[in-house]
């Protein structure tokens, strides 16, 4: 599985789009800070995710901090990394 944050994977096959794909790490206390370890495990989910589809490699990964909001987390403060990506495939021939 590539990953790139650039539009598109380092090879000189033809690529095209699966869709967009989605991952994130567990919920933590939003007084930690996300840091290398959060990157790698939402990196690490996105990946299996885009596997599952039949995906090459993933493209325009872009990472987001969500915050628990609503009655899910009730008085506690939570949030949680998200990445997104674009999941392609690669052309059969160069």
């Amino acid at each position: 599985m590539q990953l790139s944050f650039t539009a598109s994977l380092d090879t000189n096959r033809a690529q095209y789009t699966i869709g967009r794909v989605c991952a994130h790490t567990p919920w933590r206390a939003a007084d930690r800070e996300l840091g290398a370890e959060d990157r790698e495990i939402a990196l690490k989910a996105l990946s299996g995710e885009a596997e599952e589809y039949g995906a090459d490699g993933v493209v325009e990964i872009a990472y987001a901090t969500e915050e628990c909001r609503g009655g899910e987390c009730e008085g506690v403060k939570l949030h949680r990394l998200v990445a997104t990506g674009r999941a392609v495939r690669l052309a059969l021939a160069a």
